[in-house]
């Protein structure tokens, strides 16, 4: 498929908004959310030589990893019909099975220590890949994501670049009501990252921001993506109840409707 990036990213909207009226549902919300940051990663970050390494740490968004693939023909379009059965490659959470994807994830907290071996690893071998991971803001409340960062800030890892989905939501609330992060610039600067901040659904800003070089020398960075859950449907946006959702088939076609009246009037 090929299109701009506005065509793409509505397109894997519309495949996770279909993912969520199957069987079993999904992470919406979530999903969303980074639908922009996944279509622009793999469509203009990533790259293949030198090697760049992807980890979803936000596993419960598998649904838009899965549409990503889609949209880049990394998978068939009609396996995203198959998400949630029994042997299928699309599990709820990322799993090793399906090419593209070198580390299961899901139980939150731990995508950024994995990132962060990939970038050791890849420094001491003298390869020029980078390790990007994805994380969710809730899950910025574990611990083991400060005790890597402070690692990969003392390990001077500049081919390390992780990426925060600021959408202030969690399971449990709005995140600043559960345990509040910020300000979260400053938490991560004082750990010794480079920080950038942009607007997570900014298409025409996403690809400079998440593939320049590192604003400085030796020292890892962290874009903090401001995005909002369930980002381009209106019936979901900025809501608790989109988490997960097993869309019925007249929610799916709500949904789908204020999706593409959206796209229309943001033309």
């Amino acid at each position: 498929m090929s299109g701009s990036l506005t065509e793409r990213a509505l397109r894997v909207r519309e495949r996770i908004l279909k993912i969520g009226a199957g069987e079993h549902g999904t992470h919406v919300g979530g999903s969303l959310s980074a639908a922009d940051l996944l279509t622009v990663l793999y469509g203009e970050v990533l790259r293949t030589d030198p090697r760049d390494w992807f980890v979803l740490s936000k596993g419960h968004a598998s649904a838009a990893l899965y549409a990503v693939f889609a949209e880049y023909g990394l998978i068939p379009e009609a396996e995203c019909d198959t998400y949630g059965a029994p042997g299928s490659r699309l599990a709820g959470h990322p799993l090793r099975r399906l090419g593209g994807v070198d580390f299961p994830t899901g139980s939150l907290g731990h995508g950024l220590s994995l990132a962060t071996g990939v970038a050791l690893a890849a420094k001491r071998g003298g390869r020029l890949g980078r390790a990007f991971v994805l994380m969710g803001d809730g899950e910025l409340q574990e611990g083991s994501v400060w005790e890597a960062a402070m690692v990969a800030a003392q390990l001077r890892l500049d081919n390390l670049i992780a990426v925060v989905d600021r959408n202030r939501w969690q399971i449990s609330g709005r995140t600043e009501d559960c345990v509040g992060l910020e300000p979260l610039p400053d938490r991560w600067r004082a750990f010794g990252w480079s920080v950038r901040e942009v607007d997570g659904h900014d298409l025409d800003a996403l690809p400079g921001v998440l593939g320049a070089p590192p604003p400085a020398a030796d020292r890892p960075t962290v874009v903090i993506a401001n995005t909002v859950k369930g980002s381009g449907v209106p019936i979901f946006e900025d809501r608790k109840k989109s988490h997960y959702v097993k869309l019925s088939p007249q929610l799916y076609a709500r949904a789908s409707a204020g999706l593409r009246n959206r796209a229309r009037r943001s033309r």
